[in-house]
């Protein structure tokens, strides 16, 4: 079963572009349905972008399309989230998460994911 590790986070300004990047071990990221989940203070995890086992389909919540997009390399087990035109309300806790499933979907509720990174933070401040 894989594991999980984010990383990318930091401190960005209203308007500027992060990548956030989770490697997976131990398992075939081919095998895997990707997402990421965001979570801030007070509030519950939010489904942000996923993408099917292959790459070819790709996912996004409504307050990042447009601005996020989502890729993965089987061939490197790693999985990127790529977001421009940062706001001070995309703050949270970033988590990649994984679902042993060749689906042609994401589900976008947490609880269909048992695989989780350790989550990093990303802040948008001037």
């Amino acid at each position: 079963q894989a594991q999980l590790v984010e990383s990318g986070g930091g401190l960005v300004q209203p308007g500027d572009s992060l990548r956030l990047s989770c490697l997976a071990s131990g398992d075939a990221l081919n095998q895997y349905v990707m997402v990421w989940f965001r979570q801030a203070p007070g509030k519950e995890r939010e489904f942000v972008a996923g993408i099917n086992w292959d790459g070819v389909n790709t996912y996004f919540g409504d307050s990042v399309k447009g601005r996020f997009t989502i890729s993965r390399d089987n061939a490197k087990n790693w999985l990127y989230l790529q977001m421009n035109s940062l706001k001070p309300e995309d703050t949270a806790v970033y988590f990649c998460a994984a679902r042993r499933e060749r689906a042609n979907f994401v589900y976008t509720r947490p609880s269909a994911y048992n695989l989780w990174g350790q989550g990093t933070q990303v802040t948008v401040s001037s």
